[in-house]
């Protein structure tokens, strides 16, 4: 090599180093970057669900010292009660009868705060508790119907608490198109983010699902309908366009 190229030949090596070295500290930046730029954000999903069928409940119990006495008079309301509901047109077969509950307390007295002091008064020994189930499809009208078979039932002497439940199809038949819809809403959210930021969103870091729940109440006019609803926490990574190109520039 002569003396006149080696000039030439120690610039070019500088020129290939450093430009090696920028390269692996762009690397580096790049890396560090992409670890530790992230945006967390929430997506909603919800989705109206129908009954697909329907329980009018109703129950009663009597008490008393006489076991066997109320357990006649147990007997004789239920009785009257299904040949009642037939009477409006309800199939037996859909009506369903609780074996009976019988509760024995030991203690026939209780300790009960009366005009100012304790007295001891006397409880009735016995109680039996029963319940009917009617099943209905027409989840429509089930609401109206317990309504009215409540007001009729008193008109018959036949007093009874009565409440309706709802079943609703299994919560796995819908998870999939939830959580499909709380993914893209999690994106939207974060891709206004990275817009906000000058920035692209990248691809997913983590992800977790909430619980997927039925929200609604058996209040509202149409209790037949409620809405399942899930939230999904994803933590995407975010694509510093600028700061990178602003680096490239600086060594080109």
């Amino acid at each position: 090599m002569s003396y006149n190229s080696r000039p030439r030949f120690l610039s070019i090596s500088l020129i290939i180093g450093f430009s090696l070295l920028g390269f692996f500290i762009f690397k580096g930046l790049k890396t560090f970057s992409d670890k530790d730029r992230v945006v967390k954000v929430k997506g909603l999903a919800e989705m109206e669900i129908t009954a697909i069928s329907a329980q009018i409940n109703l129950s009663f119990a009597f008490s008393g010292d006489n076991l066997q006495k109320i357990i006649r008079d147990t007997e004789n309301k239920k009785v009257r009660i299904i040949n009642y509901l037939k009477s409006k047109g309800f199939e037996e077969t859909n009506i369903k009868v609780s074996s009976p509950e019988i509760t024995d307390r030991e203690k026939y007295y209780e300790d009960q705060w009366i005009n100012g002091k304790t007295v001891s008064v006397k409880i009735n020994r016995y109680s039996n508790e029963l319940s009917l189930t009617i099943q209905s499809e027409d989840v429509e009208t089930v609401e109206k119907k317990a309504n009215q078979l409540k007001s009729d039932l008193i008109k018959e002497g036949l007093t009874s608490r009565i409440y309706t439940h709802y079943a609703f199809p299994e919560l796995n038949s819908v998870k999939p198109k939830l959580i499909a819809e709380s993914t893209k809403n999690a994106r939207i959210a974060g891709e206004q983010f990275a817009n906000d930021s000058e920035a692209t969103l990248g691809k997913i870091k983590t992800a977790s699902q909430g619980q997927i729940s039925i929200a609604g109440s058996y209040d509202s006019p149409a209790p037949y309908i409620q809405k399942a609803r899930v939230v999904s926490t994803i933590v995407f990574f975010l694509d510093q366009t600028n700061f990178k190109n602003d680096l490239l520039n600086n060594f080109m």
